[in-house]
């Protein structure tokens, strides 16, 4: 083992070799998500948070329906109208929103505004509640919900697009941004 001399202090050469060598590796950074990884993220996130919120407008009954909603075309036994069945619908929610992040991705990626994740949210609210309103059996019309509900839900799918739409297109600019420096 070869010894030497620093600023009047004695190291073991192979102990100040592997601190360099931990240093180093400390100073590394990580390698950046892709970019599609990060709209996934998003995708998740954005559903985890929105449908929480969702279950919590549902808890307070300022909405008739919560996330368990997205399991009723599906027969899957009592337990989907009770407090499981909300928490198995947050974690649908959660992936089909993946899903959800990858249309407004294919679509609106390079509009920078707000205002583009807003109408996105609109038309997801519209999609869900008039196209898709005959495969939940337990969705009624939206001439027969009652105000609450249908401003609330409104509000959270618009507030949900937002979120998606307006993180997409901000990672999209980072991104542009990065590659062009």
């Amino acid at each position: 083992m070869k010894t030497i001399e620093k600023d009047g202090t004695y190291y073991n050469w192979r102990w100040c070799t592997l601190e360099n060598q931990q240093s180093l590796e400390q100073n590394q950074k990580d390698d950046p998500m892709s970019y599609n990884a990060k709209v996934a993220t998003i995708g998740v996130v954005g559903g985890l948070l929105w449908s929480t919120l969702g279950y919590i407008a549902f808890f307070f009954n300022f909405a008739r329906i919560g996330p368990a909603l997205v399991l009723m075309p599906w027969a899957l036994g009592n337990w989907k109208n009770g407090y499981i069945g909300q928490i198995v619908g947050i974690v649908v929610i959660a992936l089909l929103s993946i899903l959800v992040a990858f249309i407004y991705k294919l679509l609106l990626e390079k509009v920078n505004s707000m205002w583009a994740g807003a109408v996105y949210g609109i038309i997801l609210w519209l999609i869900v509640f008039y196209l898709l309103n005959p495969i939940f059996p337990g969705l009624k019309s939206v001439a027969n919900l009652d105000s609450n509900t249908i401003i609330t839900t409104l509000c959270l799918y618009l507030l949900y697009g937002v979120f998606i739409g307006y993180s997409i297109s901000f990672e999209y600019q980072e991104l542009k941004r990065v590659q062009s420096s």
